[in-house]
């Protein structure tokens, strides 16, 4: 862990690292990617259970590749109740707080009986991949896939691993509570593939979310342009600026939050006090054996996380923007105006009781959200990630009359003849 101070000397030199610190795929991994796509877009089904053998230790010919719809429907009955209304009531706020999103059709029309305007569709078909190594995200699957049926997906399709050919109950609880038609047990970047290019089995897509390991990202990253992709996300990262008024050992809490992700993830406090700095790199270690994580948090804290100290909390503003943080928390007492002078994050969460934890899974905003400082051009997954905007225009005869000679002008100025001539006959024939 970096402890950072940002009057001193060799701040700007430490920072600009820490904000350069990529923590995602290697060259090795594109190569590897590539020929996985490539063999299930020849081999199809073959393919996919060759990877499945190799590795979740599941052979397809036993089990099919499809799960069945009974298995979806008797989850429910396989987890603790307490757990089964909890994510009824986490699926109806991500629902209630995504449909709030739609975006509205938009229609005009100008004195001279042109009208133009835009209207959005869902796409028609959508894929949603959930992790299945680590743990059991079962948030994924919400937060993926009800954005898409609020939208207007017709078919939704979803892919996750499964290791002996076994799928977590409150994986396939949350596939029914979410409405996703069609489950198939593979993972990796051949689910990727076989979202993209479809197979025997899985039908092809024209868009696939959710979240991944390296080899998924780049699989996406791969995938690009065949069919539309909502993110290619890399480690998980949090950025917590805190006053001296926040709670020691909640802030260790909430920066293993994202440590216990992977040892890739990044996590960073800033505070206004040396002593607050102070206090929690002290509680740290007693929240490191306070979860059975420790491993991975240790490592991700120890090999990217960092402390920095600034004199006012209002200068953290220009350094918030250049790390753009998937997740920054303003554990203070008066977020605003440090949250309005904040242009770049993923998502925000103001004020000592707002850890980013409820954010993940049921408070409403999305947890998809852009990671390796993307923030500063992209969003968080939503329900217009999963639609299109189509421009229409139907010209009067006297729109014609008034547009059309200085459209004929500017396509003759680009020397596209033929552009001008559409317009010109159009013209002559009034």
């Amino acid at each position: 862990m970096q402890r950072l101070d940002a009057g001193s000397a060799d701040f700007g030199a430490k920072f600009a690292a820490l904000v350069a610190d990529r923590r995602e795929a290697s060259d090795d991994v594109s190569a590897v990617v590539a020929d996985i796509v490539r063999q299930v877009a020849a081999r199809g089904d073959e393919a996919l259970a060759d990877y499945c053998r190799r590795f979740d230790a599941f052979d397809p010919a036993e089990g099919g590749l499809r799960v069945p719809s009974a298995d979806i429907e008797n989850a429910k009955a396989h987890i603790d109740p307490a757990v089964a209304d909890a994510m009824a009531l986490a699926a109806a706020r991500i629902r209630a707080f995504h449909e709030a999103q739609m975006p509205a059709d938009h229609s005009e029309t100008e004195d001279s009986g042109t009208v133009r305007g835009w209207r959005y569709t869902a796409v028609e078909r959508a894929g949603i991949y959930v992790p299945g190594g680590r743990a059991p995200l079962f948030s994924s699957v919400l937060m993926n896939a009800i954005p898409a049926k609020v939208a207007g997906v017709e078919h939704l399709v979803m892919t996750t691993p499964a290791p002996g050919g076994r799928i977590d109950p409150h994986i396939l609880a949350a596939v029914d509570l979410a409405g996703i038609d069609e489950v198939y047990r593979v993972g990796g970047a051949q689910a990727v593939g076989a979202l993209a290019f479809g197979t025997e089995t899985i039908p092809s897509v024209d868009m696939i979310a959710g979240p991944g390991n390296a080899y998924v990202a780049e699989a996406k990253r791969q995938m690009f342009g065949r069919v539309g992709i909502d993110m290619v996300a890399g480690p998980s990262e949090i950025l917590i600026v805190a006053d001296e008024g926040a709670d020691p050992e909640v802030l260790a809490a909430d920066l293993l939050s994202q440590a216990e992700h992977d040892p890739t993830s990044q996590s960073i406090l800033i505070t206004d006090s040396a002593n607050l700095a102070d206090a929690v790199d002290a509680a740290l270690p007693a929240a490191f054996a306070a979860i059975s994580t420790e491993a991975a948090a240790r490592e991700s804290w120890d090999a990217n996380g960092a402390i920095i100290t600034v004199s006012a909390l209002m200068d953290a503003a220009p350094l918030i923007d250049a790390l753009a943080p998937e997740h920054l928390a303003l554990a203070m007492a008066d977020p605003a105006p440090l949250f309005d002078a904040v242009r770049h994050a993923g998502s925000v969460f103001l004020g000592y009781q707002t850890p980013e934890a409820i954010g993940d899974y049921l408070a409403g905003p999305n947890h998809v959200l852009p990671t390796g400082r993307r923030a500063r051009f992209s969003s968080g997954l939503g329900t217009a990630s999963f639609m299109k905007r189509t421009t229409f225009l139907n010209v009067s005869a006297a729109g014609m009359a008034e547009l059309g000679p200085a459209a004929a002008a500017l396509a003759h100025a680009e020397q596209l003849p033929a552009h001008a001539l559409s317009i010109e006959r159009r013209l002559a024939r009034r």
